[in-house]
């Protein structure tokens, strides 16, 4: 990972190191950051003589040789200085609430619309509210290419980002006409790294961020990051990971639990976390108390669901959903957490 001793690079400075990267058989992947860029690189960086030719630039501050295998996710990269801002909050500084309906019906879009408005007054930061849905029963409603100008009037009218999940190539392309500027990976698609591979190249050099979630299945810490790493290494370092539960699930819950894997994320990686405790336990009555968990372990963030009439919600939101009257207490509640951890 190459740092330049200015802002970035001038052209002529980055063809030079190109080229000289070229003759080991690597190339050069710029990360444009909030601050500063930083130029990966990209194959065995292991040679030392390409190391000395790149240190001995005069335009070089240093480059740094991260032995792990996500070089741009791991807490060491330059991008730990990287700040990512979600409707005027910067992850980190301040907690960020993602908040909205799991399912927009397009039958009935006055309620994702009652709904974004209750939750922005509630306090949240950001609005959820899925489009295209994953189904495990091919007879359950997938989603509608029409709730994509829903959820985008939805944004116009409370002034507030929007997430949605994207599950292909259409979906991805659609997302990203409209405009949307959070693009969220699911569970079932976080080790789809073809779709990991084709968001990368899709937002690089744009602002776009993804939410990636982990994994519904059990795996190890690791392989999260290492899926974030394919979506930053085509330049983009908006990603933030999302624990949500996994598989198998623990009895009572709809998943197992994982908030608690936020610190472990901390240690190895510079990511902001959010975490979705509505996917985790499966039930509304247990959603505040896991949501309060995940902000004590050190979240930045929480994605919750919401609808001011969850029993006239489709999808997950008539069993999980909490209404906007508890998310406002809850992210009453979580703010004081937040200001208790972020003192120690």
């Amino acid at each position: 990972m190459i740092l330049p001793k200015g802002r970035e690079f001038t052209p002529a400075q980055l063809t030079e190191v190109t080229e000289i990267v070229g003759e080991f058989g690597c190339r050069i992947q710029p990360i444009i950051g909030a601050l500063r860029s930083i130029y990966a690189i990209v194959g065995d960086e292991r040679d030392e003589l390409m190391m000395n030719r790149l240190e001995g630039l005069s335009f070089v501050e240093r480059v740094d040789r991260i032995q792990s295998p996500f070089k741009l996710m791991d807490v060491r990269s330059d991008l730990a200085r990287h700040a990512i801002q979600l409707g005027g909050v910067t992850l980190g500084r301040e907690l960020c609430v993602i908040a909205g309906l799991c399912t927009i019906d397009p039958k009935n879009p006055n309620y994702f619309y009652e709904t974004a408005a209750a939750v922005k007054e509630a306090g949240a930061t950001a609005l959820r509210g899925g489009v295209w849905k994953p189904r495990t029963n091919p007879y359950s409603f997938q989603g509608d290419d029409r709730s994509l100008d829903i959820l985008m009037e939805g944004s116009r009218r409370t002034g507030l980002p929007v997430d949605a999940e994207v599950m292909d190539e259409h979906q991805l392309g659609l997302a990203l006409a409209a405009g949307v500027p959070v693009l969220q990976v699911g569970a079932r698609n976080a080790l789809n790294y073809s779709l990991l591979q084709q968001i990368g190249r899709a937002i690089a050099g744009h602002g776009t961020v993804v939410l990636l979630k982990r994994s519904i299945h059990m795996g190890p810490i690791n392989e999260f990051i290492s899926a974030a790493e394919y979506i930053v290494s085509f330049g983009n370092p908006n990603v933030i990971l999302c624990p949500r539960g996994t598989a198998p699930t623990l009895d009572g819950y709809r998943s197992h639990p994982d908030e608690s894997i936020v610190p472990l994320l901390k240690e190895r990686t510079w990511a902001p976390v959010i975490v979705d405790p509505s996917h985790s336990v499966g039930k509304a009555s247990y959603v505040p108390a896991a949501a309060l968990a995940a902000v004590a372990y050190g979240a930045d963030g929480l994605c919750i669901e919401s609808h001011v009439a969850p029993s006239h919600g489709i999808g997950d939101d008539p069993k999980q959903a909490i209404t906007p009257e508890v998310l406002k207490t809850l992210i009453a509640k979580a703010r004081e957490v937040w200001a208790v951890v972020r003192r120690k």
